[in-house]
């Protein structure tokens, strides 16, 4: 797809406003929109600038000019704009013309040039199962003297005795009961339909969908999967049209790991593999899951360095609400065929020698995709590199629950970090890996760092409602 294409869209589709939008380093969006008829093909040479300065964990104010160059090659049409609008993601370029090094969308660029530099493959693939909650209220407050939330959900168990205009009318989705009920039990059948729809339209080719196993509407729609970078842009349209299209219906979705206690979070399983040219390097029949040696390093690769990888997969506070025993939350640093106590999975049902993959399941949606696409793929490589065999580490393969082994059993099997602060330290103490080929920086990994513990910093002074109920009459 060329600058030319794009200007043809343009008229085509009639587009009045074209839609240019970047990440940061957390992983949210931003956008700066012009007239269609102020797009042309210098707009694509010179691109469109901003002020970076306001944009966390970016620039300083006495450097704060920054230029976004659209990607021509990842436009959509956005479905929820009352006037005709073509979305493009950015890169961001420093007035002097170079790559930014902190924008996370060319971290994911500089990774997959490192894959074909490094004679191991040609091109990585990601497939991504992000799953989310879908509430028909949402409240929260943290101030001085008060700090609340509160979610509700037309779903909910708690409301089985709510009185409503008309009546109760029953069919809510207990506990950890919610995993693929048909209607009326399963209520949000056309809103995700519908998110599918749309998603199809811009572009993303969707596998399958359904209500997923916690109560008060939590759902989760596949797509297929594509290049490291692609599927990061598919990600983020992704994310994008979810919640669009929940605020169309009246309702709220989020993507946050754990925005319930007692029940199953939101996690986001990454699918991933390796080819060379058209031939899959992950799949050799009759070994262990028909797994290559190739696909075995990778995997202890991803094992290894799962500590400091973490900081990107699970970058939030919540992440560690989630990464607890008991609700399938993958928290063992072991692989396995088909096993989801296993942090990795190794998918055995009706796989072919492309569809050869490993399933990472650790990381959630708070992730940014680019980042955390690529910190898997380098500490993928770097298992490839050094010949780290998960089997000799004592990583499996596991083929029983782990959760009902003995404490002796378990003495051996190593866990995630228990919170990101402890995260952090792994990341600080293991980033080598990451910084081969300069596809991540040592100044990137600082300043990622420092953000991260100003958020962790900023949750751990706050008082929690449940100390109340612990200390307030002591």
């Amino acid at each position: 797809m060329s600058a030319e294409f794009v200007l043809k869209t343009i008229k085509e589709k009639q587009i009045e406003w074209v839609d240019f939008r970047f990440v940061d380093l957390s992983g949210r969006a931003h956008h700066i929109t012009l007239p269609a008829k102020e797009v042309d093909e210098d707009t694509f040479i010179n691109g469109v600038a901003f002020d970076g300065s306001s944009i966390p964990g970016f620039r300083g104010i006495e450097e704060s000019d920054m230029v976004m160059m659209p990607d021509h090659g990842s436009v959509f049409v956005d479905p929820f704009t009352a006037h005709p609008t073509l979305n493009v993601f950015c890169d961001i370029y420093t007035p002097d013309g170079e790559r930014y090094e902190r924008d996370p969308r060319s971290v994911a660029v500089r990774a997959e040039e490192y894959l074909k530099q490094s004679g191991v493959g040609t091109a990585a693939f990601f497939a991504p199962e992000s799953e989310f909650f879908i509430f028909d209220d949402v409240r929260f407050e943290s101030g001085m003297n008060k700090t609340f939330y509160s979610v509700d959900s037309e779903e909910a168990i708690w409301n089985t005795g709510r009185a409503e205009e008309g009546g109760n009318l029953g069919y809510k989705v207990p506990v950890k009961g919610g995993y693929v009920p048909v209607a009326p039990t399963d209520k949000q059948q056309d809103i995700r339909s519908e998110m599918c729809r749309l998603l199809e339209e811009a572009g993303l080719r969707v596998e399958r969908h359904h209500h997923e196993v916690a109560t008060s509407g939590q759902a989760e729609i596949n797509f297929r999967f594509d290049t490291l970078l692609k599927t990061a842009d598919n990600l983020m349209v992704y994310k994008y049209i979810v919640h669009n299209t929940a605020a169309q219906f009246g309702k709220t979705a989020t993507f946050m790991p754990k925005p319930l206690f007692g029940d199953n979070g939101s996690g986001m399983h990454v699918h991933q593999s390796i080819f060379n040219g058209d031939t899959p390097l992950f799949y050799d029949k009759g070994a262990y899951a028909n797994l290559s040696e190739t696909a075995l390093h990778y995997i202890g690769g991803i094992l290894y360095h799962a500590p400091a990888i973490i900081a990107f997969t699970n970058p939030s506070t919540n992440s560690f609400k989630r990464l607890v025993p008991g609700f399938e939350a993958p928290v063992n640093l072991v692989f396995s065929k088909g096993n989801r106590s296993a942090a990795v999975r190794i998918p055995v049902a009706a796989v072919t020698p492309k569809g050869c993959r490993i399933e990472f399941r650790t990381p959630d949606s708070t992730a940014n995709p680019y980042l955390a696409f690529s910190a898997m793929l380098m500490a993928g490589l770097d298992g490839i590199k050094n010949k780290i065999d998960p089997m000799k580490l004592g990583y499996g393969p596991f083929d029983k629950n782990i959760y009902e082994l003995s404490d002796e059993e378990k003495a051996g099997i190593r866990s995630v970090p228990g919170s990101l602060d402890e995260a952090l330290d792994a990341l600080a103490a293991d980033s080598e890996f990451l910084t081969a080929g300069g596809v991540f920086t040592k100044a990137f990994i600082e300043n990622f760092i420092e953000l991260k513990r100003a958020e962790a910093r900023a949750v751990a002074v706050r008082v929690h409602p449940y100390e109340f109920g612990l200390y307030y009459d002591l």
